[in-house]
């Protein structure tokens, strides 16, 4: 039996998603890196691991088009929320929804916490053929909730 049977039917894309972040409008992520989601553990004297109970907190690159430049702004405020003097609401819930070709199929991640600590322009070249300019932020979290 190959995998062909092992694989359910209307599969989830990795093009197929939508992260919006609570009170924010709609911004078009073009790149969403791996969600992970890790137990703090700790080292006991008799050499194995055991877990703290507590999730480590995580971060992932986000990109969205320099060109978009409502959407750029609002991650650029959301990014000055977070600098002295901190804004009490610079961490905010945000959801991914993961969607499958009939829509039927979906997986949900929730992103609790969420903060932007870093953001990046391209590398840019005259030599280029003209591909689109992409800013990269650097998205934090304090804990997921799904995965998958």
């Amino acid at each position: 039996m190959g995998l062909k049977f092992a694989i359910q039917p209307d599969h989830i894309p990795v093009n197929n998603y939508r992260l919006i972040i609570n009170g924010l409008q709609p911004i078009t992520f073009v790149s969403i890196g791996a969600l992970e989601k890790e137990m703090d553990k700790v080292d006991l004297p008799d050499r194995t691991t055991a877990s703290t109970g507590r999730t480590k907190p995580g971060e992932t690159e986000v990109k969205v088009p320099a060109h978009h430049q409502i959407e750029v702004q609002q991650l650029e405020s959301w990014f000055v929320e977070g600098k002295d003097p901190i804004s009490p609401t610079y961490k905010k819930t945000g959801t991914l929804t993961m969607y499958s070709g009939t829509r039927l199929t979906t997986s949900v991640m929730t992103l609790i916490g969420a903060w932007i600590s870093k953001g990046a322009t391209p590398d840019l070249e005259m030599n280029d053929d003209g591909e689109m300019a992409v800013l990269t932020y650097t998205l934090c979290w304090d804990d997921i909730l799904g995965l998958g």
